[in-house]
């Protein structure tokens, strides 16, 4: 399991505070999550997109909102399951379970991703996968960190990779590039690098802060999807854009790289775009 916020090194820095208490909430939310994760009974239902939502997706959003309401009332709140709720320059973002197709199916790839943003900034970071006992955490100034499941912690850093040629990679899912309009370019992407492969959710992001991947890109993602994901990227040294380069969390699209390779992975992308033709609908 993933050891307690409690039980880690000091944290130091402008949002150690608010780090402190992103870590408890994980381990709210890891309580929660882990109670029901692989339960014959578990109970789901469809949303209006057709994608699936747990009991537990719901009830582990609703405890760290209660936790949120009397540590930081002030804050505003945007999760995947509620919605959003008051305004500010700073706002929690939460995805109560990255991955709840797995999470329903008893596959143990999945996760709670905790943010805290600074006007729109992704400031503070926490990616917990209580299932493998994984954990990473990051905020601004602090460095990226992770846990393993026998409690050790390290400071994580991306790779050095600096060639296409040596890179790996991580897509998420062709139809979701397809649908995108982006196949043409996947195609060309993957016969330029190393090793591509499609893992999915938030853990490809982790592997390559922890210097495992050179990039992982995706389309079709919300603010709560990606948020927690981009401070503990670039704390470990990598760069976190969308797809067209910017910097938006907003523009249901993202880019993480080791930093290094960034440039290239873009004018690779977007040389190759100018070809790409969406999928019919």
């Amino acid at each position: 399991m993933c050891p307690a916020a409690d039980a880690l090194p000091s944290l130091t820095g402008p949002y150690a505070d608010d780090l402190v208490l992103a870590l408890r909430l994980a381990d709210a939310a890891d309580a929660v999550t882990m109670a029901r994760f692989d339960s014959g009974d578990l109970d789901v239902s469809a949303k209006a997109d057709e994608s699936y939502v747990t009991e537990a997706d719901l009830a582990a959003e609703r405890e760290i909102r209660a936790i949120l309401a009397t540590e930081r009332p002030d804050d505003g709140v945007l999760g995947e399951e509620y919605g959003s709720r008051g305004a500010g320059l700073r706002r929690w973002v939460i995805d109560p379970i990255d991955g709840t197709h797995n999470y329903l199916r008893g596959i143990p790839v999945w996760a709670t991703l905790i943010a805290l943003t600074v006007d729109g900034a992704p400031t503070v970071g926490v990616v917990s996968q209580p299932a493998i006992g994984r954990r990473w955490w990051a905020a601004r100034s602090a460095g990226a960190w992770t846990s393993a499941p026998d409690g050790r912690v390290r400071r994580i850093h991306v790779s050095d990779v600096s060639t296409l040629e040596r890179a790996s990679i991580s897509f998420q899912s062709i139809a979701q590039w397809a649908g995108a309009g982006h196949l043409p370019a996947l195609l060309e992407l993957s016969r330029s690098v190393w090793r591509d492969r499609g893992y999915g959710d938030a853990l490809p992001y982790m592997w390559l802060a922890e210097g495992r991947l050179e990039m992982v890109a995706e389309f079709d993602v919300k603010e709560y999807d990606i948020a927690a994901l981009a401070p503990i990227v670039t704390e470990a040294g990598g760069r976190f854009t969308a797809y067209d380069g910017s910097d938006s969390l907003i523009e249901g699209s993202s880019l993480a790289t080791n930093g290094v390779l960034h440039s290239a992975f873009l004018d690779l992308l977007h040389a190759t775009g100018a070809r790409d033709v969406k999928e019919p609908a």
